[in-house]
């Protein structure tokens, strides 16, 4: 099957979307679809709708998105369907909806991403305060995709269900595969045992991996630190991929922004993930989090909130914990000090995280279900 894959960004580039639409096009890839790519669209005019959403901001303080602006969705469809002319395809296939959603073809459509509009609504900051009109053609947007897929994949519960929740959509055709992790692995479960093996016991390593310090829950993160010091557990909160505020303790070390693509930034990459004995990534907010992915690839158990898709890839006592939003730092603490006190039970979630790395959170499973499904609706 001929499948164009269509983006409005370059998919080649592993940074965009937190590389997802990378993996996703290269994991079509491995599962035998013929990839025609057809995406870094260029942005019509956009001057009169930043005064537009700079009038929404002064005048009312609501805010107002330039990227569910119909215009700019029915002309990113008329730039598809003319590069779609030229190409001999099958069926049309993105990790999004905006591609979709105004899109004449005859040919079967579907996608695979990891939420819908509705619930990114006063869910993320920058989908709060929304105007009415975005909220409006944003819902407009995502119905008409949904009318128009064959298959509509989704990487959590979580998000399938705010579909059928919100969306005049056939349940049938809402399926569920969790993302992969966006790392490569050939890690086996004997080098999980070694790194598990070579840790030390004498510092409680917890790694802080993102880039929105605030809607990560950064500021809880360095509350459980702090709370394990006073406990007299010697501790450190490494801290990758964000500036968070000045002034931070000692025992906070910060590594900047690391990049997966060089070299350099892998192998430090992996330093981390290998040495920590916990991702602590409390986040306010999350789609779905490959992060927790990318760590049970390590062997590196996750303590999480239970907000939006993190359950689909945090599973608790299998590759880690989720939280409740508002659970106090003692729980955290509670949960730590239970598995660095013993090395046994330790190793026992290391090496169950990494058993659901190799057989849930990889992009070779996650493939072969989406293959699946892209056959059983779209042949």
């Amino acid at each position: 099957m001929k499948i164009a894959y269509l983006t409005t960004y370059d998919a080649s580039d592993a940074n965009a979307w937190s590389g997802s639409g990378n993996y996703i096009l290269r994991t079509l890839r491995d599962n035998g679809f013929q990839i025609e790519c057809v995406g870094n669209l260029r942005e019509k005019n956009v001057f009169p709708l930043k005064v537009k959403q700079a009038f929404y901001a002064f005048v009312f303080g609501k805010k107002y998105r330039i990227d569910r602006e119909p215009a700019i969705l029915k002309d990113y469809a008329a730039q598809f369907e003319k590069r779609l002319a030229a190409v001999d395809y099958d069926m049309a296939f993105s990790p999004g909806t905006i591609p979709l959603a105004y899109l004449k073809t005859e040919k079967p459509m579907a996608f695979w991403t990891d939420a819908t509009f509705a619930s990114m609504i006063d869910f993320y900051p920058q989908f709060t305060n929304l105007c009415n009109e975005t909220i409006r053609s944003g819902n407009w947007m995502e119905q008409l995709a949904l009318s128009k897929c064959r298959v509509a994949i989704y990487s959590s519960e979580w998000a399938a269900n705010t579909a059928i929740r919100n969306y005049d959509v056939d349940p049938a055709k809402v399926k569920v595969v969790p993302f992969g992790a966006n790392i490569i692995c050939n890690r086996s479960f004997g080098d999980i045992s070694k790194i598990i093996d070579d840790k030390s016991f004498d510092v409680c390593k917890l790694l802080f991996l993102g880039v929105d310090w605030q809607r990560k829950g950064g500021d809880k993160a360095l509350a459980v630190a702090e709370l394990l010091t006073k406990r007299g557990i010697k501790t450190e909160l490494h801290v990758a991929g964000c500036d968070p505020p000045a002034g931070l303790p000692g025992f906070v070390k910060l590594h900047g922004f690391i990049s997966k693509n060089t070299e350099e930034g892998n192998k430090q990459l992996e330093r981390l993930m290998s040495d920590s004995h916990f991702l602590i990534l409390p986040s306010r907010a999350e789609c779905y989090g490959v992060v927790f992915a990318e760590a049970s690839s390590f062997g590196l158990p996750s303590l999480a909130t239970n907000v939006g898709g993190i359950p689909a890839v945090v599973r608790d006592g299998i590759n880690g914990q989720t939280f409740p939003l508002d659970e106090d730092p003692e729980k955290y603490c509670d949960y730590i000090e239970r598995y660095l006190s013993s090395k046994q039970e330790y190793a026992e979630l290391a090496l169950s995280s990494f058993k659901e790395y190799s057989t849930r959170l990889n992009w070779a499973s996650a493939g072969r279900r989406a293959r699946d499904l892209i056959l059983s609706f779209c042949s």
